[in-house]
């Protein structure tokens, strides 16, 4: 199975924007839900946002309105579209392939550090 490959993770001030990426092979995009998480440094891993194959989306209430995943059908890739950044939303961000509802995934990428200023 191809791994997933994340980019576009960087270091930005609170109240800007970074969009992040998520490669995946086209068996994997065309099989799998694909889901966001985070994890900062002595916290827990947090489901951030999943996009399901029939579209449906989610997202955990603390970037409801910020944060925009989408998909790119034809490039294989999940984005996730992050605006109004705040420091609290510092953390290596990861994508991960599998089912949103019973939070089993296969497939995992390396991570992103995503650092915000304040």
């Amino acid at each position: 199975e191809v791994p997933l490959v994340e980019s576009g993770g960087g270091t930005v001030q609170a109240g800007g924007a970074l969009t992040l990426s998520c490669a995946a092979s086209q068996y994997t995009c065309d099989t799998f839900a694909i889901a966001w998480f985070r994890q900062a440094p002595g916290k827990e891993r947090e489901g951030v946002s999943c996009i399901r194959k029939d579209g449906s989306i989610a997202y955990v209430d603390a970037v409801q309105g910020r944060f925009t995943i989408s998909s790119d059908n034809a490039k294989n890739t999940v984005f996730l579209q992050m605006n109004s950044l705040k420091p609290e939303d510092s953390a290596v961000y990861t994508c991960a392939a599998g089912n949103c509802g019973l939070r089993v995934y296969s497939s995992w990428g390396q991570g992103t550090q995503v650092t915000v200023s304040s």
